[in-house]
């Protein structure tokens, strides 16, 4: 099996919604030497919120939003046990407003523009043969900080805004099992600390598939509980939407098919099942591979 063709997959499906803050590293090591380079592209649209206490009809002044981004990914093994990533996405955000409302007020329906260059590391500590696979353990350190000029005060405009300007330390803990067969279970789960008002945040994802030279698929599920902030529109909130309490759970598939070399196609859909502070977006992406 070439496990570095089956690991971009994997990888893909999460880099591809980099906007919503989903993890860049999984369970699988492409070895020395071996890793992908990849262009993806996704659209998220979202015309509820995810308010406190009531989920809101309509999305404050702008009605509904489109998210579309094109991200850019490599990968490379530096060891068999030692993986580094990155991932940086160049985000569109649009609104519905009507036009005297934006002339009122304003405001613009597009913000767009770089948003954050996210790396990692991704160590494997131990491999065990657990049943009829093997069990590897690993753990992973990740920077995510802002590379464009996007901003984030300008009140209810910020909707719109394509980031939280905060850079981010995440570290991670990852269990991943896999048969002889290709059948797999990934479980990550650790801690993000974050700069300025932008509150801390447990993280974590579970993902289950089948990863076979021929193809791949997967399902996902994935959340993110902040340990503080404050509601849009509560008690404490001043208009500055980066300060907010953005909990959340989402889930997804993502698929993967190599084409001819080492190219490959990969796609997905992904969608927010509750949460705080956040649109009730469903998305979709598609990727070109080129995996060496």
């Amino acid at each position: 099996m070439r496990t570095h063709l089956i690991l971009t997959a994997m990888l893909l499906g999460a880099v591809a919604f980099t906007a919503s803050a989903q993890s860049i590293v999984n369970g699988f090591f492409s070895g020395k030497g071996h890793g992908a380079v990849a262009l993806s592209y996704s659209a998220e649209h979202y015309d509820n919120v995810f308010l406190v206490p009531n989920e809101v009809k309509g999305v404050p002044i702008f009605r509904e939003v489109s998210v579309n981004s094109v991200s850019v990914f490599a990968t490379y093994g530096v060891t068999d046990r030692l993986e580094a990533s990155l991932t940086l996405p160049y985000i569109t955000a649009r609104g519905n407003a009507d036009p005297a409302v934006l002339e009122g007020l304003g405001f613009e329906n597009e913000r767009k523009g770089l948003q954050d260059l996210s790396l990692a590391l991704k160590y494997l500590a131990y491999r065990l043969n657990v049943g009829a696979g093997r069990l590897d353990v690993a753990v992973s350190a990740g920077l995510r900080t802002p590379v464009g000029n996007y901003r984030v005060d300008e009140g209810l405009q910020s909707i719109l805004a394509i980031g939280n300007r905060a850079t981010a330390v995440t570290s991670l803990a990852l269990l991943h099992w896999q048969s002889a067969m290709g059948l797999f279970v990934t479980a990550q789960g650790g801690y993000s600390v974050r700069s300025g008002e932008v509150p801390d945040a447990w993280v974590g994802e579970l993902k289950a598939g089948y990863a076979h030279r021929a193809f791949y698929v997967d399902v996902w599920y994935a959340g993110q509980r902040s340990t503080g902030g404050v509601n849009i529109l509560g008690e404490g909130f001043t208009g500055f939407f980066p300060a907010t309490d953005v909990t959340f759970t989402r889930a997804g598939l993502s698929a993967f098919v190599p084409v001819v070399g080492g190219l490959g196609l990969s796609g997905g859909v992904s969608k927010y099942l509750t949460g705080r502070n956040v649109g009730e977006a469903t998305g979709f992406y598609g990727g070109v591979v080129y995996n060496f």
